[in-house]
């Protein structure tokens, strides 16, 4: 299981391109959602342009190739931290906890 901490480079993205990459980024985050590879992600509320995403995937390849796709990657416009993480304790209440 991956930590990825997404921080965009708000001081380099080109003005008017906003939007556009945005809508980008969204549906690339979707697609691997929907593919269960992305089990839970969302912004930081303390800082703007910047969140995590909780991932599992077969290897840190397979995670590599996935974040290469992504459109902020491809362009340089954010920084992307990767850490590994072992869930020990999961709690049951967890979907609860979905856009809070």
């Amino acid at each position: 299981m991956y930590l990825i901490d997404i921080t965009l480079k708000t001081d380099i993205i080109p003005a008017g391109q906003n939007e556009t990459l945005l809508a980008g980024h969204r549906a690339w985050f979707a697609k691997y959602f929907e593919q269960g590879k992305f089990l839970m992600l969302g912004p930081y509320r303390d800082q703007a342009g910047a969140g995590m995403i909780i991932a599992q995937t077969g290897s840190r390849e397979e995670l590599d190739a996935m974040l290469a796709e992504d459109v902020y990657w491809a362009n340089k416009l954010a920084d992307y931290r990767v850490r590994e993480f072992q869930a020990n304790l999961i709690a049951k209440s967890l979907p609860e906890w979905a856009g809070k």
